[in-house]
């Protein structure tokens, strides 16, 4: 990886790296009593997923994350390795590597999930100035909202003025608290239907609601939002006039865990590409599809060209490789 960290990054993924922990219940899930159910350990958090996912494609990535040195650190580092650059990322002694523990029904649909992140708290208020050598070198920075608000605000800012590209992964509807009023310099905002209501200030209900939330996120500067709807697919929204409604086609689901990260890292592989926000959003949802259908958060089978046969298969599409 040394050589690696001396080129110039495609993207630089900002935000959390944790052990995901998920439980499946056999039956029902039933509040209030033990419910029989089985349990897996794999590599988390959302924009190491994406790192991952980036690199099993072919694209030059790195990850500027915390871990713990601990067990689970050197872990997820040992392996995130293989396809992303782990040199920006720090590990902090004497704190806990985050973890994720989601709750999944027979289904393999989240029924409830827990975030220990508090290790990022103890992110120093000269971090970005200490790590703006790494963004530097990065074509597009996506940054999740994992970090302290003031680190966040400084990343999009400084990005901002110096023309660099930025990818909000929103996470959660709480975490969106920590976005600026201001969003201009945002290249793309993702965010799911609640986090797009908490970001706009206001419920969505009907499909119009869902266009109306987009065009008040434009309006605070984004240049495209995405929101996705789940089993409903997503709708986008850019500056420059393009807009629709995706729908995915049915496939088995064997696990929902990780789908929202791997369809981030699907669009931006489609827009390094040059592809059209339609076209990037199509080649995310194909991402997404073959997540859902591993146990794992990042699908080991993935590489680009399962990305695009999936692709093909489902949207009749041809991509032209850079």
């Amino acid at each position: 990886m040394n050589k690696q960290s001396e080129m110039n990054y495609e993207i630089l993924c900002i935000g959390g790296a944790n052990v995901d922990r998920k439980i499946q219940t056999i039956n029902q899930l039933k509040f209030e009593t033990s419910n029989p159910a089985s349990n897996t350990v794999s590599y988390g958090g959302v924009a190491r997923n994406i790192a991952e996912t980036l690199g099993r494609l072919g694209i030059n990535t790195g990850l500027l994350g915390f871990v713990g040195a601990d067990f689970e650190g050197e872990w997820l580092l040992r392996h995130t390795k293989k396809f992303v650059d782990i040199n920006p990322t720090e590990i902090i002694q004497g704190k806990v590597t985050g973890t994720y523990t989601a709750v999944l029904d027979p289904d393999g649909q989240m029924a409830i999930a827990f975030a220990d992140m508090a290790i990022y708290d103890e992110v120093e208020a000269q971090f970005i100035e200490k790590k703006w050598h790494h963004l530097k070198k990065a074509e597009i920075v996506l940054l999740d909202m994992n970090f302290p608000k003031d680190l966040i605000v400084e990343v999009i800012e400084r990005c901002s003025l110096e023309k660099k590209q930025v990818c909000i992964a929103t996470v959660s509807a709480p975490k969106v608290e920590k976005l600026p009023e201001a969003l201009d310099g945002v290249t793309w905002l993702i965010a799911n239907q609640k986090e797009a209501e908490a970001i706009a200030k206001i419920e969505i209900t009907t499909e119009g609601d869902f266009f109306r939330a987009a065009e008040m996120i434009l309006k605070r500067g984004a240049e495209r939002v995405v929101i996705t709807r789940g089993e409903s697919g997503l709708i986008y929204f850019t500056k420059a006039g393009e807009a629709g409604a995706l729908f995915p086609p049915e496939i088995p689901v064997h696990d929902v865990t990780g789908a929202g990260d791997s369809l981030i890292a699907g669009i931006l592989f489609g827009y390094l590409k040059g592809l059209s926000t339609e076209d990037a959003c199509k080649i995310g949802i194909s991402c997404s599809m073959i997540t859902i259908q591993s146990n794992e958060t990042v699908n080991p089978l993935l590489n680009q060209q399962v990305l695009l046969e999936t692709f093909q298969k489902y949207f009749c599409l041809q991509v032209n490789q850079r």
